[in-house]
Parts: structure tokens; sequence; C-alpha cells
């Protein structure tokens, strides 16, 4: 046999193994796309977010990319279209290789939440007191003080109706008393001296809706 001839017969049956195993891969991918089910296009991050990053049409250009990934794997929330995106903040830092999903993302600024006003004519004050556990950190409030009597007993009155309760501290954190709670309550002048000059004799200052709430 001529060396041209045997030449001719190894190309022949490359070209032969080759067509043999596209018609492997073609019937394994085939496979594949049978046992996952459909596919589905969703946006793959090809590079890192950072939390608070807001999404660019330039970020969306060299950060997203379009996959097609069997429907199973795809996040409930996952984006199909890198427009969808656009113009709006990272919740939490986005690593390379993760589905880009509605819940990962949110408009600009919503998570700064304007603090709520002590009110005119009214300052911040910080008390610790008791009661405040069920509180949620907004509303109004009475606030009571119990002391001590001459026969051993103890007395309680309102200090103050109906004061707006700005924020709540974790429960039994004060550093004045165990099982107290620090508070920031919207007081006036006046109550602000009584209520702190409270907390050095009175036995104990507690925080209650008001009646009827």
């Amino acid at each position: 046999m001529s060396r041209r001839r045997r030449a001719m017969l190894m190309l022949l049956a490359a070209a032969g193994a080759g067509l043999l195993a596209m018609s492997l891969v073609g019937g394994y991918s085939s496979s594949v796309a049978d046992s996952y089910g459909e596919l589905r296009q969703v946006v793959v991050l090809t590079r890192g977010l950072a939390s608070g990053q807001v999404i660019s049409p330039e970020t969306a250009a060299g950060s997203f990319e379009l996959r097609q990934v069997p429907a199973r794997f795809v996040p409930v929330a996952g984006l199909a279209n890198p427009g969808q995106a656009i113009g709006l903040e990272v919740v939490a830092p986005l690593p390379a290789g993760s589905y880009l999903t509605a819940s990962g993302l949110r408009p600009p600024g919503s998570r700064k939440r304007k603090k709520p006003s002590p009110g005119r004519g009214r300052h911040a004050v910080e008390i610790s007191v008791a009661g405040a556990g069920a509180l949620t950190g907004s509303g109004q409030v009475d606030v009571l003080v119990t002391t001590d009597n001459e026969k051993g007993g103890g007395s309680t009155k309102v200090a103050a109706r109906g004061v707006p309760l700005i924020a709540v501290g974790r429960s039994g954190q004060s550093e004045v008393g165990p099982g107290l709670t620090e508070v920031t309550l919207g007081l006036t002048r006046s109550q602000a001296i009584r209520l702190v000059d409270a907390e050095t004799f009175a036995r104990r200052i507690t925080v209650l809706p008001p009646a009827g709430s």
C-alpha cells in the first residue's frame, strides 16, 4: 500500500471518529436536557457586586451574562432580562457566578428609614424603664413613676401621658439596673427634668401604651 493511500485512509478514519464523537456528544446533551427538563434563560454574574451598589447600564453590560439553565436550578425570583435590574440597588454582596434575583435587589435608599421625630417643642431623651418588652419602637406611651412612701408601701403616679416613643433598646440591656430597658422618648423640657430626676429616687419607671390603644 502506497504512502499516499495510507494517509488517505488515516484521514478518513479520523473524520469518522470525529463524526462518531459529535454524535455521542449530541446524544449525551439531549439525554442531559431530557433528564433535567426544559431550559430557562437567566442572568448570571460574571463579576461580583458590592452591597449598596446601584446597577447602571455599564454595570449590567460588564457584569451580567445570559445563560440557558435547566429550569429546576433557577431561583424562583431569577431575572431573565438584565434591563430589569438597572437602577436598582444590591441588597447584599453577590459573588461572581451568582444568579441575579429580584429578591437580591431593591430601590435605592429604601433601607434608609426616617427616624421618628420627638415632635415640636420636645427633646429625644433616653430613660431606663420597666414594661417595655412588648413595645415596638413607635406610637405613644404613658410614663408611670412608682415611689416608696413612709409606710413602706409604694404609690404610682402618671408622670407623662401620650409621649412619642422614638426607639426601644434590647430588653434587659440597660446599665441602670437588671431587667430594665432603655427607651428614647420625645419629652418636653419639664417632663425630661422630672423623669431624669425620677431615675435617681423612684422604685420603678414604667411605660405603657395609652389606655384604649
